[in-house]
């Protein structure tokens, strides 16, 4: 599958993005021998043969990893004003990055690799059901959770059907088991806020066929090949 021929410079650990940019402007990369020099065009680097400088990129090996991230933590691999950033838990010196995001106050399951091809489908909507674990201020009642379950507009943004399932409650709190498919900013929280109920904490447990489990905030794995192999399939 295709992907921006700058990214794949960069990813070959050759040059920054904004370098790989000026070196195809420079006319200094061919594809399968023909000059590229247009910003944005795309090559497959399993198959195309890239060069830059008329050096032979090759393709860097890639790896997949499981990370829990802890709250208080950037979806990142890096950060101008120096805050935490997932990127610092997995312990690889290839540039891989997160296919998909947590919000800086959520924590949970993410997945980082350098494989473009699989983190673009991990983060298209409805490619994999995502499984959260939410605790929510009060006790909302069956007609609003309905609406949640039914899909609802809020503002401008309509908010596709989901999944929610009772956990376990206190005197002032409730905690849902929610699955959905749909991948927007602040998701949960924000449907959450259309019923008037507050998100206390949200802990993501899976993403399709992996799964969080005994992982401890902060600790990083490489996928399973059984994960891998169901995470391509799907």
């Amino acid at each position: 599958m295709g992907e921006r021929l700058q990214k794949i410079i960069a990813h070959a650990g050759i040059a920054s993005r904004r370098q790989a940019e000026r070196l195809i402007e420079q006319g200094r990369v061919t594809v399968n021998g023909k000059v590229v020099r247009r910003l944005g065009s795309q090559a497959d680097p399993d198959s195309d043969h890239i060069k830059v400088n008329g050096k032979l990129i090759q393709a860097e090996p890639h790896e997949y990893w499981a990370v829990h991230k802890p709250t208080g933590m950037l979806s990142a691999v890096k950060d101008d004003q120096k805050r935490p950033v997932v990127r610092r838990l997995v312990p690889t010196s290839r540039r891989v990055y997160p296919a998909g995001r947590l919000d800086f106050n959520s924590e949970g399951l993410m997945i980082l690799t350098n494989d473009g091809a699989l983190a673009k489908h991990i983060m298209q909507a409805g490619s994999y059901e995502k499984v959260y674990r939410v605790k929510i201020q009060g006790h909302p009642d069956r007609d609003k959770l309905d609406l949640l379950r039914k899909g609802l507009r809020a503002g401008r943004v309509t908010y596709a059907p989901c999944k929610i399932k009772f956990l376990k409650k206190t005197d002032s709190n409730i905690w849902f088991e929610v699955k959905l498919r749909q991948g927007r900013n602040r998701q949960i929280r924000r449907m959450f806020e259309a019923i008037n109920h507050h998100v206390l904490r949200l802990k993501r447990i899976a993403i399709g066929p992996v799964r969080l489990g005994s992982m401890r905030p902060g600790e990083a794995r490489k996928l399973l090949p059984s994960e891998l192999k169901k995470l391509k399939s799907a």
